[in-house]
């Protein structure tokens, strides 16, 4: 990925989950460590697996539905998340049935949080999550989490 000649590849400081970019997205969710994480997304960028728009697109989805909010909220988030600098890792596919498979049984995690978690490692970056299962994931693996 590359602005203005700079390639942002260099630059991505971390992995970033769905559950922190929810806890973005909907203010009453929203902590000063999320916040600050999205600064640094904003100035650094991010790295994501390949099923991280569909998890957001989904959530958003189905909070239309339960009426938590209309689909200009949803369609504004989704705008305003495709100007950061995040960058969708290609290879994800192509680890799910080895190495996140191999995470997942290891860890008892769902293959969509391995995902995240092998991304992580692949990469030797630290993981922005929420959710406690993959956080106790990461510390196991001795990966640098952040969020909480």
């Amino acid at each position: 990925m590359t602005t203005a000649g700079v390639d942002l590849n260099w630059y991505m400081s971390l992995v970033l989950d769905c559950s922190v970019t929810l806890a973005w997205v909907y203010s009453d969710e929203t902590t000063q460590a999320v916040r600050e994480l999205f600064e640094t997304v904003s100035q650094s960028g991010a790295w994501v697996p390949g099923l991280w728009r569909l998890e957001v697109a989904n959530v958003l989805e189905m909070n239309i539905r339960r009426r938590r909010h209309g689909a200009d909220f949803r369609n504004l988030t989704l705008a305003d998340l495709a100007q950061l600098p995040i960058q969708v890792d290609s290879d994800t596919d192509r680890q799910a049935w080895s190495a996140t498979l191999a995470m997942a049984e290891r860890h008892k995690l769902t293959l969509y949080d391995a995902a995240y978690l092998e991304l992580a490692l692949r990469r030797s970056l630290a993981l922005a999550t929420l959710d406690e299962d993959l956080r106790r994931a990461g510390a196991s693996e001795k990966i640098r989490l952040l969020g909480k």
